[in-house]
């Protein structure tokens, strides 16, 4: 026996009577009105489609923005300092532009001057910021051998720190003891594997500006090749007799001739710059000779002592003779060296 129907199916059919009697098109139109979904309003209708309407705009918006978002962050990621523009488009590797040439400077000084060590990492860090530079540079400090308890700490600390100090067990503290010599000889076997293509030697009391000094090495011969400020003063001949100790650079054959010949061994010891013109001399090395003057040249005195000191100019790549704090200070002044620093809260500088 067939179930009785729902009673407001039932009261829907006729005059709330059971017993009227109704056609079976209209019962069968009254069950189909009422066995689907029931209707639904203007907000029930709203309510559903809303979150169906923010995933379409999601899937066809915003995600397709997210590969561009993350393409732009990859291209503004620091380590390379130059790519290919053509680099940019999908599929393709970044391009990364080798350094024009490798550069190792090495700044000659001694054990205790710790203030002055920290003064140039200063001066130089600022400079070897990523993109300055179209070469590579590595500033390291060369002193020979810690002979006090304290530099047998200090020293350590600064290495941990900083990882830039190298110390000759070869030579005592004295730069014309052939520390020059030391240095050069020890460079061609500590680097033997990783070649530089060009050594420089430097005091602790020369200021380089980094970017003219690659620009000007950058012309320069990679063999065979003596680069400095030529000595005596009122010579601009680079071929009359060497380069001032100040700051010379030599390039990588020369160095490692000097590592293995037994003319700068025999002649290690006395004033180093005039030592390495006549190692060079005597060995009839160094034919690509230049003369970095008037660029390299010494901090001007109230009263010159000679034509290797004049002003700065815009165009100097190298000032000696600094050796106070103030001298510093007056040099970083005139080329501008804090003209990135931020206001800020923390402190106030007239």
């Amino acid at each position: 026996m067939p179930s009785p129907p729902p009673r407001n199916l039932l009261k829907s059919m006729g005059n709330g009577k059971l017993g009227d009697h109704q056609p079976v098109n209209s019962l069968h139109a009254a069950m189909k009105r009422h066995a689907g979904f029931p209707r639904l309003s203007a907000s029930s209708k709203a309510l559903v489609l809303l979150p169906l309407v923010l995933l379409a705009f999601i899937f066809f918006f915003v995600y397709p923005k997210e590969f561009e978002l993350q393409a732009m962050m990859s291209a503004c990621a620091p380590g390379a300092y130059a790519a290919s523009s053509s680099s940019s488009r999908l599929g393709e590797p970044a391009v990364v532009r080798k350094p024009d040439f490798r550069l190792l400077i090495g700044v000659l000084t001694r054990v205790d001057l710790y203030e002055r060590r920290h003064l140039l990492r200063m001066v130089y860090g600022l400079q070897l910021a990523p993109g300055n530079l179209t070469a590579h540079v590595d500033v390291r400090f060369v002193v020979c051998r810690l002979y006090k308890d304290d530099q047998r700490v200090l020293v350590p600390l600064e290495i941990l720190a900083h990882g830039d100090v190298i110390i000759l067990d070869g030579c005592e503290e004295n730069l014309n003891g052939g520390k020059t010599y030391t240095f050069l000889s020890t460079v061609a076997e500590l680097y033997a594997d990783e070649p530089y293509d060009y050594v420089m030697k430097a005091d602790d009391d020369i200021f380089f500006r980094l970017p003219q000094l690659v620009d000007s090495l950058g012309a320069m011969p990679r063999e065979d090749m003596y680069y400095g400020a030529t000595i005596p003063c009122d010579s601009m001949d680079p071929f009359r007799d060497y380069m001032a100790g100040m700051g010379y650079a030599l390039s990588w054959d020369l160095v490692e001739w000097i590592a293995t010949s037994e003319v700068a061994r025999n002649h290690s010891v006395g004033t180093e710059d005039m030592l390495t013109g006549l190692w060079l001399h005597i060995g009839g090395k160094g034919k690509n000779r230049f003369n970095a003057k008037p660029a390299i040249h010494d901090y001007r005195n109230p009263v010159p002592v000679d034509q290797c000191e004049h002003e700065f100019m815009p165009t100097t790549i190298g000032v000696h003779r600094l050796k106070s704090n103030p001298r510093w200070a007056e040099v970083l002044k005139y080329f501008n060296f804090t003209a990135g620093l931020q206001l800020s809260k923390f402190y106030k500088i007239d």
